[in-house]
């Protein structure tokens, strides 16, 4: 039975699998992404958990893909935001830099893990260099709108997160890597 692709462009053709577990991994973000845990003016949530799983499963292109499809979904005014919110006026608002960080996240820890192969210590450090990414994005976006202190925003919006991502990003590293393999294994993915 031969595989159905849709044309990506020219060169490159995405597989029907492909887009069902890049729409997946989005259903699972706006499953998981609002539950969250109010901690200050940015709550701890599960998103970037999932956005760092999507990049092992997909690939920085097609786990970005389903970052973007997620924070459209939000920006829509679907509830897929942290605290069951959503709409544009969360997206634009001063911890709005941090959702479209997400998308920088996404591409920079896919990146990574692609080049790498899949390697531990390369995927760690592509992931922590996203997060990175985000937390700058997300702090001068932060700063910007709120006309705050750079240090008042760190320490409000970054501080309290660095130990809990960490965590994520460990976890993400053990389960991505035992499901990529055996998708590899089971050839579902190269």
């Amino acid at each position: 039975m031969e595989e159905q692709t849709v044309p990506l462009n020219q060169s490159k053709k995405i597989t029907i699998y492909q887009l069902c577990v890049t729409s997946l991994m989005t259903a699972v973000m706006c499953i998981l992404g609002p539950m969250s845990v109010p901690i200050g003016t940015i709550p701890i949530s599960l998103t970037n958990l999932v956005i760092y799983l999507s990049v092992y499963l997909l690939g920085a292109k097609l786990g970005t893909l389903s970052c973007i499809v997620y924070l459209l979904l939000g920006m829509a005014g679907l509830p897929v935001f942290s605290g069951y919110s959503g709409g544009l006026a969360r997206l634009a608002g001063p911890t709005g830099g941090y959702l479209v960080g997400f998308i920088f996240m996404a591409f920079i820890s896919g990146l990574f893990i692609e080049k790498s192969s899949g390697s531990l210590v390369w995927s760690v450090a592509g992931m922590i260099l996203g997060s990175g990414v985000l937390y700058l994005f997300g702090t001068i976006w932060y700063v910007i709108l709120m006309d705050c202190p750079v240090m008042a925003a760190v320490a409000a919006c970054v501080q309290p997160f660095v130990i809990f991502d960490l965590i994520k990003i460990a976890l993400a590293t053990v389960v991505g890597r035992q499901v990529r393999g055996r998708l590899i294994q089971a050839g579902l993915i190269v």
